[in-house]
């Protein structure tokens, strides 16, 4: 008796864990395509409406598992959780391919950054669509400037000042001290200075505004590329990757990067907020 107890038990446990493989092993759903996608997408609706013209054309369905900073999006692709990611091109991304997370990485849409400042705009910059003009004309009125720390500003404003030819010293270069990226406008004002952020958060209040302007934008200089990148199969063995690589391709195919502009001009007036990367749509 004491033996058949034994084998019983035995084979109990032996059951559970092949249940528990078999569960483990269970492919996703291959018409579901999971996504991570940074925040300003999702924020200006431009997502959405790009995911319905795909899983109309494709029958996959686009599901937003995570939408909002970079380091969110990263967290995600490393905790297998999502088949494509797209965001702004960087270390991260980068990091993510160079780790085996990530493959296929390709841009396919840019965002614009723009200058901000005092409605009074000291340094005689509105209306300009030369960043490094701009710049150019800050530094030499001695106008104040916010050397905002945010990730994209910091690394386009590096090139803007090496093309004004204008190493950015004195006091009228004011460090940023704020505690969240979403002040900063806030942060200028109150330093009646200029600052360069993106044009999305800047024109659509994710960044409040009041008493200051958007007075230099439309510098093809001052874009950055987003990149969308598929869950490398390799790495991760639950992937949608079909789904991903449809999803991808779709992003960069000629109606897509034709409804940028338009999807812009419905939402934004006179101007995208995205822009294609293929120049010959524009």
């Amino acid at each position: 008796m004491r033996n058949l107890v034994s084998i019983t038990g035995a084979l109990i446990v032996l059951l559970l864990a092949v249940s528990c493989r078999q569960k483990a092993a269970v492919p996703p759903d291959n018409h579901v395509v999971r996504c991570a996608v940074i925040g300003g997408m999702t924020m200006t609706g431009l997502w959405p409406e790009i995911a319905k013209r795909f899983e109309a054309e494709t029958g996959y369905r686009a599901e937003v598992v995570v939408t909002g900073p970079r380091p969110e999006l990263d967290k995600a692709m490393r905790a297998e959780q999502v088949d494509l990611l797209t965001m702004h091109s960087g270390d991260i991304t980068t990091d993510l391919v160079a780790d085996g997370y990530g493959i296929n990485m390709r841009p396919w849409t840019r965002n614009e950054l723009c200058i901000v400042g005092p409605p009074a705009d000291p340094a005689h910059i509105r209306g300009l669509t030369n960043g490094a003009a701009a710049l150019r004309q800050i530094a030499e009125s001695r106008s104040r400037f916010v050397d905002f720390q945010g990730i994209g500003s910091r690394e386009l404003v590096h090139t803007l000042w090496r093309l004004a030819g204008v190493e950015p010293k004195g006091d009228w270069v004011i460090r940023d001290d704020t505690v969240s990226k979403w002040n900063i406008l806030q942060f200028a004002r109150s330093n009646n200075a200029y600052v360069v952020v993106g044009y999305i958060p800047a024109q659509m209040g994710k960044m409040p505004a009041e008493g200051m302007e958007i007075l230099v934008k439309g510098d093809p200089i001052m874009r950055r590329p987003f990149i969308v990148m598929e869950t490398n199969p390799k790495k991760i063995a639950r992937v949608n990757i079909a789904g991903a690589r449809a999803l991808s391709d779709f992003l960069l195919s000629a109606k897509v990067q034709s409804f940028l502009l338009e999807f812009g001009r419905q939402t934004n007036g006179p101007g995208p907020l995205f822009f294609p990367v293929n120049t010959t749509h524009e």
